[in-house]
């Protein structure tokens, strides 16, 4: 059992961060939601607060119970437009701050993303779903007249889109993704686009007011072309459309300098390939020539803000962390921070997000690998943090503590970069089991970031190691594509099975008490690994796919993951599609493994899990399959989740614990 100081189960639900840090655009006032659990309804709290960079007071704006999200300040800072419940439904609203006087703006029938005003404060544009309504083939089917008072069963569901489910959503409405402005007093939104394609936000008002540019692809057969989309000007008095990019790929996230001369956006190619380079381009708009300003930056970037007309912040990740940096019109780079961080609460994840202010002031959530998302502020040069949020559950508990580790790969030589979290009261003459967690993606990555899961491990004594191997982010492109149709193989094994040796190289860990785990992609490396070796006490697999053909074929990421991550369809290259798959090497297995997944996951369907499930009680290989009701593939999306994910995966390792030699 934990002691009472360590990190446990229970705490989790008490765990607070900020995120959505908005700043005004006078650098005086940053709105954040403050967000957390709620024991009562396992679900999410979200709150608006107010940070005054004045009075260095931290005041609830709207925290009464109801979900608050998506504050966007006017510009003249008099007024915050935010998403709300507090009606019954999630609708627009806004907040005076001087009046401290609130207004429901809309009722409309869907939610909306991608909000901002206009640069008057005049109008509020927005995104929001319309139905498409019933295709020809619907309308076609004859449908009998029920008798009154007949009970019958539902209607068959007509499925005709080439996307037609989604995880978390389920089976989709066919939908179109519409631009509408809405007076920022109240009244009837107005639907600026139309046509059965998705427009996406964000929405880049210019600075005139008499247009917004946003990203589509009008392209008639848009929906098998995952990668291309371009930029597009609409007026918002006429509707009128006009094309500003068309260059192969992604054009995306448009923002305009305060003077309007320029128009900076996100830029990726389209070659069929797992992993993009996200490059910043910059458009002269009377001339609507552009150029790339990151070529030298071998990192994507991630998102974009003007400062004034002068200069570009932008995000990058690198080497585990998240950065801010100054980007300059000439393409000159100056590093900022790396302290973003901490709004993902279960896993080591990259995270963070900031915004700017007209002065030059940043506001951003900041955090540590002991702390989840603060609100940070960096002013000419000097950062500060401005909130503590879990200072009342986390200021006295003794923590793990997180440590970097470098080594090679035995694959090829590759260096690897990697962190291992120490149990409380470490004690490096003793010996600790080893817990090796491999993230997912597998284009994602971890970093030196609080871990609501590994510090529970760690809590309970285990030494937690997980590291960046190849295929990783924020290494560069090079990096990234070393698992270019090697998703899973002996090559990322190797740098996995690396860490493990040079962990047990450090001299306190037990080589006898080693124990692997990982979701979604690291459910899948962590299946493929038992296959290859028996040098693992226990397993503990998470949302994986076994058989790549079945999963292709019936997840919700086939139309991307066929073209960019495999050589073709599956019926014509079995044999590749074999060799990545986990369930190649079944018949290798001795490790006792359990796997753990949503049912309602339309990412890794459960049934890849039955299959490796069933498989291995024909090996006759000890498992158990622990089946989430209603769970997606966010499985830990849900605080009692969360803390069942991480109690099936401490109670089976601890079954096959062995005892230290004397």
């Amino acid at each position: 059992m934990a002691k009472d100081n360590h990190f446990s189960a229970e705490d989790i639900f008490a765990l607070e961060y900020a995120s959505d840090v908005q700043i005004s655009r006078d650098g005086e006032q940053i709105a954040y939601v403050r967000s957390g659990y709620d024991i009562m309804t396992d679900g999410n709290r979200h709150s608006l607060w107010l940070y005054d960079l004045d009075s260095n007071r931290n005041l609830p704006l709207l925290a009464d119970g109801h979900s608050y999200t998506q504050p966007r300040w006017s510009p003249d800072g008099s007024r915050l437009a935010y998403v709300s419940d507090a009606s019954g439904s999630r609708q627009l609203h806004l907040y005076w701050l001087e009046e401290g006087k609130s207004a429901l703006l809309t009722q409309l029938q869907r939610g909306i993303s991608n909000l901002s005003w206009s640069p008057d404060g005049q109008w509020l544009a927005f995104t929001m779903d319309v139905p498409q309504g019933k295709s020809d083939y619907a309308k076609s089917v004859k449908r009998l007249t029920k008798p009154k008072g007949a009970k019958w069963a539902d209607e068959p569901i007509i499925v005709d889109k080439v996307r037609y489910q989604a995880d978390g959503r389920g089976l989709l409405e066919p939908v179109f993704k519409q631009i509408f402005v809405l007076p920022a007093t109240g009244g009837t939104p107005r639907q600026l686009t139309h046509g059965d394609f998705q427009h996406q936000g964000p929405l880049a008002w210019h600075p005139d007011g008499k247009s917004i540019v946003f990203s589509a692809n009008f392209n008639a057969q848009w929906e098998y072309q995952t990668g291309e989309s371009d930029l597009h000007q609409v007026e918002v008095q006429t509707g009128k459309l006009t094309s500003l990019t068309q260059a192969p790929g992604s054009e995306s996230q448009p923002s305009f300098s305060a003077d309007g001369k320029y128009l900076a956006y996100l830029q990726e190619d389209n070659e069929p390939m797992p992993y993009h380079t996200s490059r910043v381009a910059l458009m002269k708009w009377d001339s609507k020539d552009s150029k790339v300003l990151t070529k030298e930056l071998d990192r994507s970037v991630d998102a974009l803000t003007w400062q004034a007309s002068r200069q570009l912040v932008v995000q990058y990740d690198d080497r585990g962390k998240r950065k801010l940096a100054e980007l300059s019109l000439s393409g000159k780079l100056k590093p900022l921070t790396d302290k973003l961080s901490g709004t993902s609460l279960g896993r080591p994840y990259i995270s963070g997000k900031y915004s700017v202010a007209d002065n030059g002031a940043i506001a951003f959530t900041s955090a540590n690998p002991q702390r989840p998302a603060d609100v940070g502020y960096l002013y000419k040069g000097k950062t500060r943090q401005l909130t503590a949020l879990n200072e009342d559950l986390l200021a006295h508990k003794a923590l793990g503590q997180v440590h970097e580790i470098e080594y090679a790969s035995s694959f090829d030589g590759e260096k690897i970069q990697g962190w291992y979290i120490t149990p409380p009261n470490f004690d490096p003459a003793k010996k600790y089991p080893l817990l090796l967690e491999i993230h997912g993606g597998p284009h994602l990555a971890y970093g030196p970031h609080f871990a609501a899961e590994l510090q529970r491990y760690a809590a309970e004594g285990y030494v937690v190691f997980y590291d960046n191997h190849r295929g990783s982010t924020s290494y560069g492109e090079r990096f990234a594509m070393l698992l270019d149709g090697k998703y899973s193989s002996k090559e990322d094994f190797a740098d996995h099975n690396s860490g493990v040796d040079a962990m047990i190289a450090k001299g306190f860990i037990d080589p006898n008490n080693l124990f692997i785990a990982g979701g979604s992609a690291g459910g899948i490396a962590t299946a493929y690994a038992i296959g290859l070796t028996d040098r693992f006490n226990a397993a503990a697999i998470t949302k994986p796919v076994i058989n790549w053909v079945s999963k292709v074929l019936t997840a919700d990421s086939y139309l991307g993951q066929i073209r960019n991550q495999f050589p073709g369809m599956p019926w014509d290259n079995l044999e590749h599609y074999w060799q990545r798959s986990p369930l190649s090497l079944v018949g290798n297995v001795k490790t006792p493994a359990l796997i753990l997944t949503g049912e309602a996951d339309r990412r890794t369907p459960i049934s890849e899990s039955e299959q490796y499930y069933q498989a291995l009680k024909l090996q006759k290989v000890d498992t158990v399959l622990v089946r989430v009701p209603g769970a997606p593939h966010g499985i830990a999306g849900k605080p009692s989740r969360m803390i069942a994910k991480i109690e099936h995966t401490l109670a089976w390792f601890e079954r096959y614990k062995k005892s230290q030699a004397n």
